[in-house]
């Protein structure tokens, strides 16, 4: 069984920065996500009064993430969120610091205080070839008391883009009940239709839906405000990404590129018009190697696509005319509303998508979002978000010794550069076209189905069978 067969949950409405999360690299859904599960599974052991009689841990990894855990630090992840760190507060110059002290005292700290013995030998178990119902990204955490008798465990699942449910979430109607009472929104969509039928009725654009929505979490400051922190963070790991030179992590000896391209973009004159590329790579490129690095990144949607929205929000900042902080803020509202349309009709995640539903998505929501900072209009940003997913069917997820570097890297400046033409393509149009989102995103999911799973982020096919490397001995 899997996400797209399951039991059909109860949809609770997704926010903006939900979508868009602080976190640190290499990737949301194996990195990111199991963070904030065993973080969760300790916040649990502490509210139902367990950490006292709890001795031992024992977390076990089923699907893609026993698959490519280890060149997703899916491990590391684990160990830092049983010990109560955040993905969106955890200081990545830390992180070497702290599992190095796990590792070579035998001791985790739940939450940073409760003090029990873990083996990261045996007490993480990579259960290959093995998957649990609804999601291939699956985790069972347990914990026992000194005898070796179970005081609680639970199953999580990292359904992508850092998001987690509980197995229980899944299969109980009455929790997906009330958590979704818990949270209404004036606007509610699940489609594109519905999102144009607000718009119609209402005459509100795109942005403006969403901001309504967002509203039922924070004031409207808040909304502003976070948005361009969000904003900020990617500008920020842009800078860091073109003057960090060196190899990255991992074993592939992939030698970071972005500070050579921003030396020569730098250093020459502006001719070529193509050259304006050559500097939207550049942006992705900066971000992509931060993320492989195990840097500060926002998820946008994922982890692995986390180049793509910076690299052409960069493009309307610097290349396009009269550009705004408004036009920034229209980008992301109206990118969160298609990114909120895969979640709800497919999957964000690369295990259960390949890599349509990484880069893809994150090129269907740049385009929409370019198309909406440059005043398009409703069915232009329809038109633009369609054509940056129909050009990416069918993209897999074969990442080469498991690691978020080939051809992931160099996969962002592809996204990149096809969002720019897809906005362009579409504000040349009169808003008449053939295929609509809503179909585009129903073939995505029916193709992401037929997808094998050697093609879905388990390093089995493509180019992670044909590009054979010899990495060193853990």
């Amino acid at each position: 069984m899997s996400i797209l067969d399951s039991p059909k949950q109860t949809s609770v409405p997704v926010s903006v920065f939900q979508l868009f999360s602080i976190g640190i690299g290499p990737s949301s859904s194996h990195t990111v996500g199991p963070m904030r599960a065993a973080r969760m599974f300790a916040q649990e052991l502490e509210r139902q009064g367990f950490l006292v009689n709890v001795d031992s841990v024992t977390v076990e990894l089923f699907g893609s993430l026993a698959m490519t855990g280890k060149g997703h630090a899916t491990d590391i992840a684990i160990l830092l969120g049983l010990e109560g760190e955040a993905p969106e507060k955890v200081d990545p110059e830390s992180v070497n610091q702290k599992i190095e002290k796990i590792q070579t005292q035998g001791i985790l700290h739940l939450l940073g205080v409760f003090p029990i013995e873990f083996c990261v030998y045996s007490d993480l178990i990579f259960q290959k070839g093995k998957r649990l119902p609804y999601h291939s990204n699956a985790m069972k955490i347990k914990a026992c008391d000194a005898e070796g008798a179970e005081v609680f465990s639970k199953i999580y699942y990292s359904v992508g883009g850092g998001f987690v449910v509980e197995h229980e979430q899944i299969f109980s109607p009455q929790i997906n009940t009330q958590q979704t009472a818990l949270f209404e929104v004036p606007y509610p969509f699940h489609s594109f239709a519905e999102l144009e039928a607000h718009c119609r009725k209402t005459g509100l654009a795109i942005h403006e839906i969403v901001f309504e929505n967002e509203k039922a979490w924070r004031s409207e400051e808040e909304i502003i405000s976070g948005i361009l922190q969000i904003w900020q963070v990617m500008k920020d790991c842009v800078q860091r990404g073109c003057l960090q030179e060196g190899i990255l992590p991992g074993g592939l000896q992939v030698k970071r590129r972005a500070p050579s391209l921003y030396q020569d973009l730098q250093t020459k004159e502006f001719q070529d018009p193509s050259e304006i590329f050559d500097w939207v790579s550049l942006f992705a490129l900066a971000v992509n190697e931060e993320n492989a690095a195990g840097g500060r990144v926002v998820t946008a949607p994922t982890n692995g696509a986390s180049g793509v929205i910076p690299a052409v929000l960069h493009y309307y900042e610097k290349f396009t005319q009269n550009p705004s902080q408004e036009g920034i803020i229209r980008f992301f509202l109206t990118s969160a509303a298609i990114g909120i349309l895969y979640k709800e009709g497919a999957s964000l995640s690369a295990a259960e998508m390949g890599c349509q539903g990484e880069v893809g998505v994150a090129c269907s929501m740049a385009a929409g979002g370019l198309v909406a900072a440059l005043g398009g209009s409703l069915k232009q940003i329809e038109n633009a978000a369609e054509i940056g997913m129909e050009h990416n069917l069918g993209l897999t997820c074969d990442p080469v010794a498991g690691l978020v570097q080939i051809p992931c890297i160099e996969r962002n400046t592809m996204g990149a550069i096809q969002a720019i033409n897809a906005a362009r393509l579409a504000l040349k149009g009169d808003g008449d076209f053939k295929v609509s989102l809503d179909q585009v995103i129903s073939a995505m999911r029916q193709t992401g189905e037929d997808m094998k799973s050697i093609y879905k982020e388990t390093s089995e096919g493509g180019l992670a069978l044909h590009v054979t490397v010899a990495l060193p001995e853990c």
